[in-house]
């Protein structure tokens, strides 16, 4: 399992203290504003940022990190990925990190079929879809009850899926 998460994506500077404003890719903009710590990487190496202050605005957030004082600091970060260290959030009942279904297996709940894996999981539409890479290319499947029988994070997504979904 990745130590490092994607939590958000800079989008722009706030003001012209340091402050800048971050896209949430957490299930809400709430909860990466309490994220205790966030890195960015530079050539694989994660370099921390301490929020000093994190505010939701709309559908972002904005944050006044202590190593980041100034305009031109701020500017260097737009457009980077910002990470959470995994340790550093917790995890209600029945939540997971949904970087923790990448890879996984794609198995019929009723006959042990194997379907493919994981490849993405793409929330941004109106409901959550697994992307799942199949012997026939990529098939796109709603992450709903109906459809997701059992996650076991160890072995496989187990599934009962549509009529034809897995068909060539």
């Amino acid at each position: 399992m990745k130590k490092y998460l994607e939590c958000g994506t800079v989008i722009n500077t706030h003001g012209v203290r340091g402050a800048v404003k971050v896209y949430s890719l957490c299930n809400s903009p709430k909860r990466l504003a309490e994220i205790p710590r966030v890195y960015y990487s530079v050539l694989g190496d994660y370099r921390k940022l301490t929020p000093m202050s994190a505010g939701v605005y709309k559908d972002t957030v904005i944050f006044v990190f202590e190593e980041i004082t100034d305009f031109e600091s701020a500017i260097s970060l737009k457009g980077k990925t910002l990470y959470a260290d995994r340790d550093d959030i917790a995890l209600d009942e029945g939540e997971y990190f949904l970087a923790d279904l990448i890879g996984l297996a794609v198995i019929d709940d009723r006959t042990g079929e194997k379907y493919g894996t994981v490849e993405n999981v793409n929330t941004g539409g109106a409901q959550t879809l697994y992307e799942i890479r199949t012997e026939s290319g990529i098939k796109l499947m709603p992450a709903v009850d109906e459809f997701v029988k059992r996650i076991d994070f160890e072995k496989a997504v187990y599934v009962t899926p549509c009529e034809g979904l897995f068909d060539i």
